[in-house]
């Protein structure tokens, strides 16, 4: 089971360290937090970069959940394990799903590409493809897709990393 803690702003890489020193390997199965590459313009060129897919959350499989909370009480500087209610619940199975399409086993979403023909986006390479009703938002200026997707069990806003290649306007055609 995926389970999700929420950490300080900042802080994952050290709260995941953390978590994998402190917890028996036997009931830590992984800690990882998930990325997303983007490109950034500086010193004349483009560069990939890696940026955390969702800011002050750390995601722990395991499926020893009593253990598991036994073991979170020595990690400092995590704030809370998400819950339902009063109730310490798994991703469900389309949050994992949807993470597993997107980032693959290693937890990375690579950039995607595509382009606007009119009003409407078409992705033909990358984890975005197929996604495309899920884009709220591009900034084609700093190669970005804002979506929108159930995770935590509420809609959130994830970033995504967006090459528009061509525009193709009606008159284009």
């Amino acid at each position: 089971m995926w389970y999700v803690i929420q950490v300080h702003t900042g802080t994952e890489e050290k709260v995941c360290q953390q978590c994998e020193k402190l917890i028996d390997g036997a009931v830590l199965e992984r800690c990882f937090i998930p990325r997303f590459q983007k490109k950034k313009r500086f010193l004349g060129e483009w560069h990939m970069q890696n940026e955390i897919l969702f800011p002050g959350y750390v995601f722990l499989i395991t499926e020893h959940l009593d253990e598991l909370v036994d073991g979170l009480k020595q990690v400092s500087g995590m704030a809370k394990i998400l819950k339902t209610g009063n109730e310490i619940t798994p991703l469900s199975q389309q949050e994992v799903e949807l993470l597993l399409k997107l980032g693959s086993e290693k937890q990375e979403v690579e950039m995607s590409i595509g382009v606007i023909e009119g009003d409407r986006v078409h992705i033909f390479e990358g984890p975005l493809q197929g996604m495309e009703g899920l884009i709220r938002k591009i900034d084609r200026h700093k190669r970005m897709a804002y979506l929108e997707v159930e995770m935590f069990g509420r809609m959130v806003e994830m970033r995504a990393g967006l090459e528009i290649i061509e525009k193709i306007t009606a008159d284009q055609e």
